[in-house]
């Protein structure tokens, strides 16, 4: 058995995630987007926007600056690249990855929470009108639905104390299609609402028309899309990046260990069985830097991050505000080959603010300045549309952090250049 150490882990991790290595120069153009999400397998999706949509950080972290119009082009026009399905959870995936989930629109039963699973029992007169409602109006979004359905008496009007899980019949209706792929996202509107169609209006005619994969096949190939995603792991986190379990995935396992897909390793303080992919690279060092959003495919995993990073970290949205840890909306730093900062940060779009809520350094900040997060900040700040960074008092790491930020603020004025960027509150 071949044996690593737990920095060589950290580095093979980084580079399966493309992250051991600074930004590319240049433009980043479609294809230079798509390859990126083609590495990554998927993009969480999530309704948090106390920053920026959750899928499109962990793009930023990767390629720097970019227009996210062009995600929104290779998701939301023909003929598309991306498409929206569950895979971690509700994901863009490349159209490629979307056959490999056919067997998880099928078992709805099994792998649909409760209440979307129970839509055909619970809602069968209104799920047959949406589906011709969807047939009629496509691209449509949830919102034009309800109101179909409300006019046509089938559903009650919409009440102000409807959010989050507490859905309308139509979005039970919508989620149910969804899942099983009876219906697509064409796109998403400016509100961020989804815009449902049928497949055959959405899907490229290639994807369309190919041939069925087993489910043995399909639960193999995204078993290995995931551990080539991490590089190197245990099986819990293979399974973990598109949420697989039960027999199959055992089996799939197996599998790539016996045709070497799969190589058994032996990390140093890992208790459970280890696994490096065989296109694993292990590079001699890493020298990145970058904020990575909660829902990065390199966080995901919390036991996970903790064993490669030695970092405690969990998002703690829904913790409340005077038992949180770290703070509201928490990005690690990763520096090198190290997480060593945490921020909680959030975008005040009126004020054309980024504000530093909360910043601490973790235990492997010794020796390390802040001048590199500073620069991070006043990117993202950038790529945002904010002329600000401010830093509230918060954290161990808050002050130098703020003095940072006007030091390289009043640099930019010395050398006649604007800066657009300035610290506050610290």
């Amino acid at each position: 058995m071949e044996s690593m150490s737990i920095t060589e882990a950290r580095r093979v991790a980084l580079r399966a995630q493309s992250l051991d290595r600074g930004r590319p120069d240049g433009p980043v153009t479609m294809r230079r987007l798509t390859g990126a999400v083609d590495r990554l397998n998927l993009l969480q999706i999530d309704s948090v926007n106390v920053l920026a949509r959750a899928h499109l950080v962990p793009l930023y972290s990767r390629l720097g600056p970019y227009d996210t119009g062009l995600l929104e082009r290779a998701a939301g026009r023909a003929p598309r690249r991306l498409v929206e399905t569950w895979a971690h959870v509700a994901s863009y995936v490349p159209t490629s990855t979307y056959p490999l989930l056919e067997w998880r629109r099928r078992a709805y039963q099994r792998e649909a929470w409760g209440s979307i699973a129970a839509v055909p029992q619970a809602h069968p007169h209104e799920l047959e009108l949406v589906r011709s409602l969807v047939t009629e109006l496509g691209p449509v979004t949830g919102s034009r639905i309800h109101d179909e359905l409300e006019r046509a008496g089938r559903t009650a009007p919409r009440s102000r104390l409807e959010w989050g899980w507490n859905w309308t019949t139509a979005k039970r209706c919508l989620e149910y299609l969804f899942f099983t792929g009876e219906v697509m996202s064409a796109r998403r509107n400016s509100a961020f609402e989804r815009c449902y169609d049928l497949p055959e209006r959405v899907l490229p005619p290639a994807l369309r028309h190919a041939p069925g994969i087993s489910d043995d096949d399909a639960i193999r190939r995204l078993l290995e899309l995931g551990a080539r995603a991490h590089g190197v792991g245990t099986a819990r986190c293979f399974r973990d990046y598109f949420r697989l379990r039960g027999p199959r995935a055992q089996r799939a396992l197996a599998d790539l260990v016996d045709d070497g897909t799969l190589v058994p390793v032996d990390i140093n303080g890992w208790g459970e069985p280890t696994y490096r992919h065989r296109d694993a690279v292990l590079p001699r060092r890493a020298t990145g830097s970058a904020l990575l959003s909660p829902f990065d495919p390199l966080v995901w995993e919390r036991r996970r991050l903790e064993a490669l990073f030695d970092v405690f970290y969990r998002i703690e949205i829904y913790v409340p505000a005077h038992r949180r840890r770290l703070g509201y909306y928490v990005l690690p730093f990763l520096q090198g080959e190290q997480i060593t900062a945490m921020v909680d940060l959030k975008a005040d779009r009126p004020a054309g603010v980024l504000r530093v809520t909360a910043a601490h350094r973790t235990p492997h900040a010794d020796g390390v300045t802040p001048a590199a997060l500073a620069a991070e900040l006043r990117l993202l700040a950038d790529w945002l549309g904010l002329a600000e960074v401010a830093v509230v008092p918060t954290g161990d790491l808050s002050a130098d952090l703020a003095a940072d930020l006007s030091a390289q603020a009043d640099g930019q004025l010395a050398e006649g250049r604007p800066a657009v960027v300035t610290a506050a509150g610290g």
